[in-house]
């Protein structure tokens, strides 16, 4: 892919090679909300005390890639209804609003369902093992049921994101 290709790519939220939580240059973690921000750093501090790296593979994403990304999951599924077990639209997505961080290796997802609520971080899809969301309750009352996939998430209708589950 050409540099400057990239680089649109990058400023809309795409992150083509996993990032720091720390990294303040990359749109996809800067432009996170701020609580979920703060609660992922101190997760990855934390973690790396225990010799785990949190790495971003997604997160803050313009209406304009979350949109791409929902016509290439259509593209590979085969239909919207399919899709949609994958790929919110840019009206729903938690991405495009800074509320949800795509976490990886597999041992930072394995440090996080252990002790992602103790931050409030909680994994939301049973399908979707990287994603995570700020839940503050979390912290108290542990993480909240996994829906099954984005399309059981009351959430996820078509039109405005809703607040999140209590």
């Amino acid at each position: 892919m050409p540099p400057s290709e990239l680089a649109v790519r990058r400023a809309h939220g795409a992150v083509p090679d996993p990032v720091g939580v720390f990294d303040d240059d990359t749109p996809a973690v800067a432009n996170l909300d701020p609580a979920l921000l703060a609660a992922l750093r101190r997760a990855a501090r934390d973690a790396a005390a225990d010799g785990v790296e949190l790495v971003v593979n997604g997160g803050w994403r313009s209406r304009a890639y979350q949109e791409h990304l929902l016509r290439a999951a259509v593209s590979k599924y085969g239909s919207e209804e399919e899709a949609a077990r994958w790929v919110a639209t840019p009206e729903t997505s938690a991405h495009v609003s800074g509320d949800a961080v795509d976490i990886g290796p597999a041992e930072a997802r394995a440090w996080l369902s252990e002790h992602g609520a103790g931050y409030g971080l909680c994994q939301i899809y049973r399908n979707e093992p990287w994603h995570y969301e700020l839940r503050p309750e979390a912290v108290d009352h542990g993480c909240p049921p996994l829906y099954a996939d984005p399309t059981h998430d009351p959430r996820m209708r078509r039109g405005k994101l809703a607040a999140p589950r209590p």
